[in-house]
């Protein structure tokens, strides 16, 4: 069955041309020009992807509380920040919120398309039944991490991250107890118009999951001015 992706964008020429191109590469799609049109149609059914806008009509921050909504619903549901707001400050609320990706405007078509595909084959690599032999996990202490699925674990328990946290983080253990520069961590998010404070902001909400399993946790070490170290506990 054909993956369900909502766009919410109320731009009427944006929006049909995401629509048809997402619709080319095999998946349904529900598009929505308004956040009240977003909010009946996630009462109706919810998407395995959502692409939001933040600014809908006269509303500045609609995106943002669809998003909010959205993972109240389904906490572990892809979504996608998709918008001409590229300040940092703006970035750094859509991660916060939980987000998987962060998106300027304009894009290729293209690589929307990629971008999709491949947040839905994490999402649907997480899940998969637990395999009993995983040759793609790696272990760093109590830390275990899942190469296919982009899972995470802490002394057993699951803590999930998204994709760039996991890129992340996966810098940041390949060479345990030695410093990560920012620049590196930069390039794990594969995401253009990255800034220290990005980064920054990326690392508390990677610490807070771990902390959420692990009140003691303190494996992740800032390095001021130059970037952060994993520090085995």
């Amino acid at each position: 069955m054909a993956k369900s992706i909502v766009i919410v964008e109320d731009d009427p020429d944006q929006r049909s041309n995401y629509a048809d191109a997402i619709s080319n590469k095999g998946y349904q799609v529900r598009a929505y020009g308004s956040s009240e049109e977003a909010l009946a149609g996630f009462d109706a059914a919810l998407p395995d992807l959502a692409i939001l806008d933040i600014i809908l009509g006269d509303e500045v921050d609609a995106g943002f509380q669809l998003c909010r909504d959205l993972l109240t619903r389904s906490p572990t549901l892809p979504v996608i920040f998709l918008t001409e707001r590229i300040d940092e400050i703006d970035k750094i609320s859509g991660l916060r919120l939980g987000a998987w990706d962060y998106l300027p405007k304009p894009i290729s078509l293209d690589y929307l398309a990629e971008r999709i595909s491949s947040l839905l084959r994490i999402n649907e690599a997480r899940s998969a039944p637990t395999r009993s032999e995983n040759k793609a996990e790696r272990m760093i202490g109590h830390l275990a991490l899942d190469l296919d699925a982009l899972l995470v674990s802490w002394k057993g328990e699951r803590i999930d991250l998204s994709g760039t946290e996991f890129r992340m983080l996966s810098k940041l253990v390949r060479a345990p107890g030695h410093a990560v520069s920012y620049e590196t961590l930069m390039n794990a998010t594969m995401q253009s118009l990255v800034t220290n404070n990005t980064i920054n902001t990326h690392m508390r909400n990677i610490r807070k999951k771990f902390e959420r399993v692990d009140d003691s946790f303190s494996c992740i070490k800032s390095e001021y001015g130059f970037g952060y170290r994993w520090s085995k506990q």
